[in-house]
C-alpha cells in the first residue's frame, strides 16, 4: 500500500547532485533520485517533486505550477508507485502480463519492444491483462504469482490505430507524452485477481524473419530480470542483496524464454497464437 498526497504547487528549488538519474534517449534527465530526511525525493524536472517516506508507504507530491492532476497521477502510477513498492521489498519489473488458461504470461523488455502492444492485443482477443508495466511478482507455495496492477494500458499512436476500437474509454491526456491511456472494460478485458506465473518471454528487437523462441538458462534469466527491475535505491546494499536473492529464486524456475518476431501489426494475431501454443506445449 502506498498513500499519495498531492500538496500545493511550487517551483522546483535547486538541489545537490542526485545519487542516481534516469535519462531520456536524448540524454536529458527524466528522473533525479535524491535522499532526504531518511526518505527520498524523486524529481521529474519541470513537472513535479515526489517525496517518498523512509518506509515507502507515503508519498507527497509538490507539482510544478501548471502541472495538471492527470500528469501527477500518471507519474505516480507509472514511475513512483513501482519504485515505492520495490523499496517495500516487492519484486517489480518493467513487464506486462496477460492471463492464459488461468495462469499469467509475462512480457519483459526495454521501452519500445512491444510489451504494452502485446498486452493490448491479448486483451482485445479475450485474454485478460493483469498489467501493461510495473509487473509485481510474489513468491508462492509453488513458484510465483503475478498481482494485478492499474486497469489500463498505455499505447503509442500507431498501436492505438492498429488495435483500439473507437469509443474505448480513455484517461485524461497528459502533455509530456504522446501515449494515450486506455481504460479496461468490455473492449479491453482486465483480470483483477492474482495469477500463477507460468511463462516469461523477454522480447527481442524484431530483427528476425519469423517468430523465434529460445529457452534461457537461470543465469541468463537473472541477468534479464535485473536489467528490467524497478529499484528505488540502487546503492542500498541490504536491499540490493535481498533483491538479487529474490530474483535468483525466480530466475531458476524453468519458465523463461527469449522471444523475437517481426514487428508488423498485421502479424499480431499469428504471434499471439504462437505464444499461446508455445506456452501450452511448455506447460504440457
Amino acid at each position: 500500500m502506498v498513500d499519495l498526497d498531492i500538496a500545493a504547487a511550487r517551483p522546483q528549488a535547486p538541489l545537490p547532485t542526485p545519487f542516481y538519474t534516469w535519462a531520456l534517449p536524448d540524454g536529458a534527465p527524466w528522473t533525479d533520485f535524491h535522499r532526504e530526511h531518511g526518505g527520498y525525493l524523486l524529481r521529474f524536472p519541470g513537472l513535479a517533486d515526489f517525496h517518498v517516506s523512509a518506509d515507502a508507504k507515503r508519498v507527497t507530491c509538490h507539482p510544478v505550477p501548471g502541472t495538471s492532476d492527470a500528469v501527477v497521477q500518471h507519474l505516480h502510477l507509472n514511475q513512483v508507485l513501482p519504485l515505492a513498492l520495490s523499496k517495500q521489498g516487492s519484486l517489480v519489473f518493467h513487464a506486462s502480463a496477460v492471463e492464459v488458461d488461468g495462469g499469467a504470461i509475462a512480457f519483459a523488455g526495454v521501452s519500445g519492444r512491444g510489451k504494452s502492444t502485446l498486452a493490448a492485443s491479448f486483451a482485445i482477443a479475450g485474454f485478460r491483462f493483469l498489467t501493461d508495466d510495473g509487473l509485481v511478482v510474489e513468491p508462492a507455495d509453488r513458484g510465483h504469482v503475478v498481482l494485478p496492477s492499474h486497469p489500463s494500458i498505455r499505447l503509442w499512436e500507431d498501436s492505438e490505430e492498429a488495435l483500439i476500437a473507437p469509443g474505448t474509454a480513455t484517461a485524461p491526456a497528459v502533455d509530456y507524452t504522446s501515449k494515450a491511456r486506455f481504460l479496461a472494460g468490455d473492449r479491453l478485458r482486465f483480470c483483477d485477481e492474482r495469477r500463477p506465473l507460468r511463462r516469461v518471454y523477454f522480447l527481442g528487437d524484431g530483427g528476425v524473419p519469423g517468430i523465434a523462441f529460445r529457452q534461457l538458462s537461470g543465469t541468463d534469466a537473472m541477468i534479464e530480470w535485473v536489467r528490467h527491475s524497478f529499484l528505488l535505491d540502487v546503492e542500498e546494499k541490504p536491499r540490493l542483496a535481498s533483491h538479487f536473492d529474490q530474483v535468483a529464486k525466480l530466475a531458476n524456475e524453468p519458465i523463461h524464454f527469449a522471444l523475437d518476431y517481426p514487428r508488423r501489426y498485421e502479424d499480431l494475431a499469428r504471434v499471439r497464437a504462437a505464444i499461446v501454443e508455445h506456452a501450452r506445449k511448455a506447460s504440457g
